[in-house]
This record gives structure tokens, sequence and C-alpha cells, in this order.
């Protein structure tokens, strides 16, 4: 951005020297600029915009050239933060540009902003299991994987009654670089570790009751037909 700057006032500055050096009335340029300043002023709001929500972007640093970030749904890492947008190249190998007046007003968030990062399993487990037990078999997959950090260490978070399982939220730590990694894994390991334990996932149940529910459904035998 400096080089481009500097370079733009080098042309200027040479521009203007040719300009007096053959002769030119320097005073009929700048008041012809004026007018035309004023004109490409109106033109370009949009663009005045960009510019100074490129500038407090530039000042802030949220984030920096090489970082991940998310905004509105797209995630990327930063190519480029110029004067007017930035430039992001997506995990399928795309080029996006947000202006930078976009940045500024939406939720950007920062995925390489810090040296840990949180995986979150929202597992459901069948009304029958003991929730203690579910738990500790989740913290020991946890302890065994060399991926988890030992501190902070798991979360197990009760999210509620669903309609076909008690809902928890397991969590688990790790470095920056091994996110997607442990997030495969541990979803593959506790799986694995379910079925070898027989704690039950269930699938949604649906339970059809006739009449007031206290009576046993009669059953009625049909003759087949001819």
């Amino acid at each position: 951005l400096i080089k481009r700057l500097v370079s733009y006032v080098v042309y200027l500055i040479t521009i203007v020297w040719f300009l007096r050096h053959i002769g030119f009335d320097i005073s009929v340029l700048l008041g012809a600029a004026g007018v035309l300043t004023v004109a490409f002023g109106f033109a370009s709001q949009t663009s005045a915009s960009n510019l100074i929500s490129g500038l407090f972007l530039m000042g802030e640093q949220p984030f920096v050239v090489g970082d991940i970030i998310r905004v509105d749904g797209t995630t990327g890492e930063v190519l480029s933060i110029d004067l007017m947008s930035v430039r992001l190249r997506t995990f399928d190998n795309l080029q996006v540009r947000i202006p930078n007046e976009t940045m500024l007003k939406s939720n950007v968030t920062t995925l390489t902003k810090f040296p840990i990062r949180r995986v979150d399993m929202k597992i459901g487990v069948a009304y029958k299991e003991d929730l203690e037990r579910v738990r500790e078999v989740c913290v020991d997959v946890a302890d065994r994987n060399p991926l988890c950090l030992i501190e902070p260490r798991p979360l197990f978070i009760f999210l509620g009654y669903g309609d076909s399982a008690q809902e928890f939220q397991f969590s688990v730590w790790c470095a920056r670089e091994n996110y997607l990694e442990l997030l495969n894994g541990m979803h593959l390991q506790v799986k694995a570790v379910f079925d070898r334990e027989g704690i039950e996932i269930p699938y949604p149940h649906v339970t059809v009751v006739t009449g007031d529910g206290r009576e046993p459904q009669p059953v009625h035998t049909v003759a087949p037909g001819p």
C-alpha cells in the first residue's frame, strides 16, 4: 500500500513538473481539477466510504494477511487488505472480494487469532443410558487422544431432554492447527466407543396412542378375501 501511494505521488509530481517545463499554466489545470474533484466526489460516495473503512481496518487490525476469517457465511484466508476491499481465498480455492464498508459493518470472526481452539460435539443418547457413565466414557476418549489438550479440561454440558434423546455437548481443546483433524477424529472415536460399550445413540421415535391411552388397543382379525 505504501509503495502504491509513493508511486502515485511520484507520478503526479513528474506530470506537474513536465507541464511547467513546457510552459503550461498550472493554475488553469488546478481550477479544472477543483471542478472535477467536486463532481467526482458526488459520483464516488461508495468508493469514499470503502476508502475510509479501509483506513479503519488497517488501523484497528482485527486480522492480518494470512489469517482465516468468516464474514457473512464466507470463510477463507486473507490474501490482501487494500484501500477499497479485502480479498479472501476460500477452502475450495475461490477468490472472494468483500468491500471494506461491508467488512466494517459485518460481524467478522477471526479463526486464527488465538493459538488454541475448542471442538464442540453435540451428542444425544437414549433415555435408558446413565449420563454419568456416558460422561466418563467421553472424558476417557479425550484423555486417550494425543491431540486433546490437558488444560483446559474437557467440558460436559447437559443441553436438555429432546424428543428421543438426552442431549449434551462435549467439548475438548486443541492447538489451532489440529482443529479439523481432531474434529473428525473425536466424532469417529466417540461413535466407536459407544458401540463397544453398548451406549445407544437413538433415532427419532414416534408413539401413536388412540382413545384415552389407558385401555389396551383392540386387535381385530380380518378374514382374507377370496
